[in-house]
């Protein structure tokens, strides 16, 4: 029987407030403070970010240079161990406790303890510790309560690896923050492993949702076009990025940022090379692309050139500068650092040279030497001393040299430049003319920083900080206006699945469903809450899912076959931690899914696939790894068909209510013995995507759309759709009719444009999108081996139509519904097409055309 359903109104409020949750970005795990509880001490826009932050328990701090993040984090977890008690710590680059400590004390009254091993932990309050204490196990950060991680970009320069596990050590602590002035918006990943880092969203499903990746390049990020600005807003709301005061609607007084010149000097350099390449082949020139050990090369051997120019800046600083007037050298190289030393000792100028290998109370006397203006230049690498630190008694810097370090750099130059400093500010960048792309590269990102950081300023002027407002904004598409096409033995709808059922079809109205269900939140079809791949993982689909299991369950009639085409899911090591490539056995979980919600279970095909290619398409099966370890490596995934069989009415008959009877002259012996298997073979012929086609060269689906107007009758409305389609995915070359109908006639030549070119399989290995629809013989046989001529078959999530297209042809009736507007056109022209006699064109026709190219 039937599970038991609330009324059709009453399961449609479900559906619906359980989409409209999905819009719910804003999540706080903090708790509201009185404003008034805040420290008078701070700015009115210090007071609105710390009752924000403590409000949402997991915020993301990202303040201009001199904003005040540090007093700000400083009294974020003063309150929050006033109101939950234990432990607070800050976790900061080597150089930085000191500001914390005089922070604390002399502007909020707080005593701020520096430790570095967990021994040194002792009763409440707010500690500090540096990144290597945290990094090398040293201190164990369950003692604490609250988090804050200040400037934790420096995190890179540990390696992606140590990266990621440092960001896990936190998933115990309740309240977590990160503070930064420069989080670089073009470092996508950066900014969602502090997503990660706060509980906001895991790494893996941000990259799913917001990003299309490069298979041929690891790492490489592009944002969604039509997701950038559901990413931005996104972004803010659990981090605000703050340029300036009036921002979030306060006063700029005193918050004038000063004039800022960059002085980019280029070095000349005997440009003959030396050298050759791993081929054996020689180089005439230095100079151009270099890699990272080429860059690290020229640096050495134009050391000499470079030391001198900064030689003459520092005279003329010298001769221009007040007797007070300090100088700040960076280099990167230890090379460049000793060299900076050796020409201020020739000078007789004072320094406070701080490297790698002092002990931390060395590194720290010799900066308060600085700071005290007992020494006339500092002299150190980004990488230490970029990070978080005010060096704005000095309003001139000397880069010794470039890197591609963008970051690295950025941050250095605002240890200067920032609110507060009352001078304009000189830098001085030298570079050797062999290093002209490098320089070219660094400009180009700070171009690019400067235009993103402004974006987020438009987000904060726009919605402030309120994350209801910029929730309600972020509300993409709830629901879809309906809309139906028909023929005499088909329909197709354009509709949530789910709303579909409920509204539209009657209770065991179908005879067989076919269908591929989404694969949880690894891809998404359609920019609609709706869709079932707009989920937050797995538990989240299954969720969404429960409200389609009843639905699809109601629909069919007693005794009848529910086909689900499923393949598992990869999971990468990279975002699972596992540190190999592991599977998520989502075949498995659809199986107790059906069982749950009611269905019997009655076996899974295995459709074999290529290994091959799926290795070239997730590299997760890679020949020269599995030399290396054979452990690591798995076995290739297979598709699956799970066939759940609605119960008959009368249970004690193994009967249908309506039976699928076979005869031996329809359903033969052979055939029998082929489908009865548990493994089944495909010849992967299915429909065309307009992904296929834009995959192509030009003259490959030019001469596909040729071939099929020789062997179809002429249709001008199917034609000019296409051509119209080809164009709004700019496609439709302006140059040349490349939608040019074949000729019937044998006295007509219409084929002297054809040109030999690559193979599109090539092309189509770079789609990211899982919309390939099923396989036509796949379709056929669980069509053919479960209903009767005439009788009517559904697949809920439709795509292109293939399920009710292949229905047709086998004698039954077809009906799809499909969330996705343009594959709802698809599928609509498809049927229309077999309403014309007219022959669909396949992959296969698409294979040959191409073969035919490239012969």
């Amino acid at each position: 029987m039937t599970p038991e359903l609330a009324p059709a109104t009453e399961r449609l409020e479900a559906y619906n407030a359980f989409l409209k949750e999905k819009v719910a970005f804003d999540r706080s795990f903090g708790f509201e403070v009185d404003p008034d509880e805040i420290s008078p001490i701070l700015k009115p826009h210090q007071k609105s970010i710390v009752w924000w932050a403590v409000a949402g328990g997991r915020r993301a701090i990202f303040a201009k240079f001199g904003l005040g993040k540090s007093v700000m984090q400083l009294e974020i977890l003063r309150l929050i161990t006033k109101h939950r008690g234990g432990r607070a710590l800050i976790i900061a680059p080597l150089g930085v406790r000191g500001e914390f400590i005089r922070d604390g004390r002399n502007l909020l009254g707080v005593n701020v303890t520096f430790v570095r091993h967990t021994d040194e932990v002792g009763g409440g309050g707010i500690y500090v510790t540096n990144y290597e204490s945290v990094r090398d196990g040293k201190l164990d950060v369950d003692l604490f309560t609250a988090v804050s991680l200040d400037e934790a970009s420096v995190l890179r320069s540990y390696g992606s690896k140590t990266y990621q596990e440092f960001l896990t050590l936190f998933d115990s602590i309740p309240f977590r923050f990160v503070a930064t002035a420069t989080p670089s918006p073009n470092r996508f990943k950066e900014l969602i492993h502090y997503a990660a880092f706060l509980g906001i969203m895991d790494s893996g499903q941000a990259l799913t949702r917001f990003f299309q990746r490069n298979s041929q390049k690891a790492n490489d990020l592009t944002l969604y076009p039509h997701k950038e600005r559901e990413f931005w807003l996104w972004l803010n709301t659990w981090a605000t990025f703050l340029q300036r005061p009036s921002d979030l609607g306060f006063d700029d007084d005193g918050y004038a940022l000063p004039v800022l010149n960059v002085h980019w000097h280029t070095v000349d350099v005997d440009v003959a090379a030396h050298t050759m390449d791993k081929d054996g082949q020689g180089h005439l020139f230095r100079g151009g692309a270099m890699s990272l050990a080429d860059t690290a090369r020229e640096k050495r051997m134009t050391l000499e050139d470079r030391i001198r120019l900064a030689e003459q800046l520092v005279a003329e600083h010298r001769r221009s500068a007040h007797d007070q007037d300090q100088i700040i050298l960076w280099c990167d190289l230890n090379d460049e650092q000793a060299e900076l030393e050796r020409m201020l000792d020739r000078a007789g100028l004072s320094y406070s040279s701080v490297h790698g290998t002092l002990s931390d109370e060395e590194a720290e006397r010799r900066l308060d030497a600085w700071r005290a203006k007992e020494t006339y230049a500092l002299i150190g690498k980004p990488v230490m001393l970029g990070q978080g630190m005010n060096l704005q008694q000095a309003n001139t810097a000397v880069f010794v040299g470039v890197t591609y370090k963008f970051n690295d750099t950025i941050q250095a130059v605002h240890r200067i430049h920032r609110f507060g400093q009352a001078r304009d500010c000189e830098v001085h960048m030298i570079a050797a003319e062999t290093e002209s792309e490098v320089v070219e590269t660094l400009q180009a990102k700070w171009r690019e920083h400067d235009e993103l950081t402004e974006r987020m300023s438009d987000i904060i002027r726009e919605f402030g900080l309120s994350s209801t407002a910029i929730s309600a904004e972020l509300t993409r598409t709830m629901g879809v206006e309906r809309q139906v096409e028909s023929g005499d033995e088909w329909t197709i709808a354009l509709n949530d699945c789910v709303v579909e059922m409920i509204t539209q079809m009657d209770e065991a109205s179908v005879d067989e469903i076919v269908t591929s269900i989404p694969f949880s939140d690894q891809y998404e079809y359609v920019e609609s809450y709706n869709d079932f791949g707009h989920v937050d993982g797995d538990d989240h689909f299954w969720a969404q899912m429960d409200f389609w299991w009843p639905e699809v369950y109601r629909v069919l009639k007693p005794g009848r076959i529910l086909a689900i085409h499923v393949k598992d899911r990869i999971k990468f090591g990279a975002v699972t931690g596992a540190g190999i490539p592991t599977l998520g056995g989502f075949e498995h979980q659809t199986w107790r899914e059906g069982v749950k919600h009611g269905f019997d279970y009655v076996g899974m095909i295995t459709i074999t696939t290529d290994v091959v290619r799926e290795n070239n398409q997730t590299y997760r099966l890679s020949y020269s790894e599995m030399l290396k370890d054979g452990t690591k490596m798995g076995v290739g995934t297979p598709e699956y068909v799970l066939l759940f069989h609605k119960p008959q009415t009368d249970r004690s008959k193994g009967y249908a209510d309506e039976r699928v009877e076979h005869t031996r002259d329809t359903f033969s012996l052979v055939k029998w013995q082929i489908d009865a298997a548990a493994d089944w073979r495909s010849s992967g012929n299915r429909l065309l995507t307009a992904e296929d086609l834009a995959g192509l060269k030009i003259d490959e689906w030019s001469a596909l759309f040729k071939r099929h107007s020789r062997v179809n009758l002429y249709d001008y409305a199917a034609h000019v759709a296409l051509g119209e389609d080809m164009e709004a995915r700019k496609n439709l070359p302006r140059t040349f009719k490349s939608l040019d109908p074949g000729s019937w006639s044998p006295w007509v030549w219409d084929d002297v444009n054809r040109m030999l070119t690559l193979n599109g399989e090539q092309s189509r290995r770079d789609l990211e999108f899982h919309v390939c629809p099923l396989q036509f013989d796949i379709v056929d046989r669980l069509i053919e081996r479960f209903s009767n001529p005439g009788e009517l078959i559904f697949d809920p999530f439709g795509g292109l139509g293939t399920v009710p297209l292949r229905a047709r042809k086998l004698g039954r009736r077809g009906r799809a519904s499909e969330l996705n507007p343009t594959s709802f056109r698809d599928a609509v022209m498809y049927q229309h097409e077999m309403d014309r006699a007219h022959e669909t064109p396949s992959l296969f026709d698409l294979l040959d055309t191409e073969s035919e190219s490239a012969a």
